[in-house]
């Protein structure tokens, strides 16, 4: 029977930004700052959707639930950046590591998921505005909600098991800041060729569902607008779905060029840049895309504060 961990190595070496005093000082007050917005933005965004009862429907629902991700995604990866960036400190637990993994990998799955969502509630808003309360009941809403959040969860399992239970030798040295699943495909000393097919597999396939959904939901969108007579009626469609287009195209695309290839193409340096848009970067922007396409939200916010 194979064992949880056949791993010689109890720690790993997280690779940071760099070596140079002053850049890491630099770099630590300007991660610093974003992540400190990032939660700022994404919070004012519950209060003002959870104080508003004029926001308490289906798409600001979800909005809600993708502010909560926006939340979690950096803070499961900034904070050990940040350290290590201050203190020198890049050690990680083998424990620490393959809980971040797990963390991180859920809340990105779950994200894909609930922009397919997203994508399906905006369809039935402008598709079928008269059925559109009766459709998206505030019941199957939740059941939406928290099918997302299962399915990312038991996705995040079966990714962190298969990469968990590899052959780590004495080489411990992640070539990331953190730890994520094709450095550490490229740091284990076993054969990865099975467990690369099954992350692909389920990857593409559930990556893929979920793209569709959103690519056909669009289509439709596109479709009913390009149909509307008033001017106004279609500047308001366009309006109200350019926001979640835009968070789609930011993560689908970064998130596909990190998970969805095979470990030979993995490029560190690239990696590093990449992962900072889905990672760091898109939890920063999704706050303001949303609060300055949207009059609900900024009536909302003026309120709240």
């Amino acid at each position: 029977m194979q064992r949880v961990n056949l791993s010689t190595v109890s720690e790993f070496v997280l690779v940071g930004l760099s070596d140079t005093p002053e850049v890491r000082f630099l770099l630590f007050v300007l991660f610093l700052i974003i992540y400190l917005a990032t939660m700022a933005g994404n919070i004012t965004i519950l209060v003002a959707i959870s104080t508003d009862t004029r926001l308490h429907n289906p798409m600001y629902f979800f909005l809600g639930n993708l502010s909560l991700l926006d939340i979690l995604c950096p803070t499961i990866t900034v904070p050990k950046m940040l350290e290590a960036l201050l203190l020198e400190n890049k050690v990680t637990s083998f424990t620490g590591c393959m809980f971040q993994l797990f963390f991180l990998i859920d809340v990105v799955g779950t994200d894909i998921f609930l922009l397919a969502v997203m994508a399906y509630d905006r369809y039935v808003a402008i598709c079928h505005p008269l059925r559109y309360m009766n459709i998206m009941s505030m019941k199957l809403c939740a059941h939406l909600a928290i099918g997302t959040w299962v399915v990312g969860l038991f996705n995040s399992l079966l990714h962190t098991s298969l990469i968990f239970t590899l052959f780590f030798c004495d080489s411990n040295e992640v070539d990331q800041y953190y730890c994520d699943i094709p450095p550490m495909l490229a740091l284990s000393c076993s054969p990865t060729y099975s467990r690369e097919l099954v992350i692909l597999t389920v990857a593409g396939v559930l990556g893929s569902g979920a793209f569709v959904v959103t690519l056909i939901s669009y289509i439709y969108i596109l479709l009913a607008i390009l149909c509307m007579n008033s001017s106004e009626s279609r500047h308001k469609a366009f309006s109200t779905c350019g926001s979640h287009l835009t968070v789609v195209c930011l993560f689908y695309g970064t998130t596909i060029c990190t998970y969805v290839r095979p470990s030979s193409t993995y490029s560190p340096n690239q990696d590093r840049i990449v992962s900072m848009f889905y990672g760091i970067l898109t939890p920063l922007l999704n706050p303001i895309i949303y609060s300055l396409r949207n009059k609900e939200i900024k009536c909302a916010l003026r309120r709240a504060i």
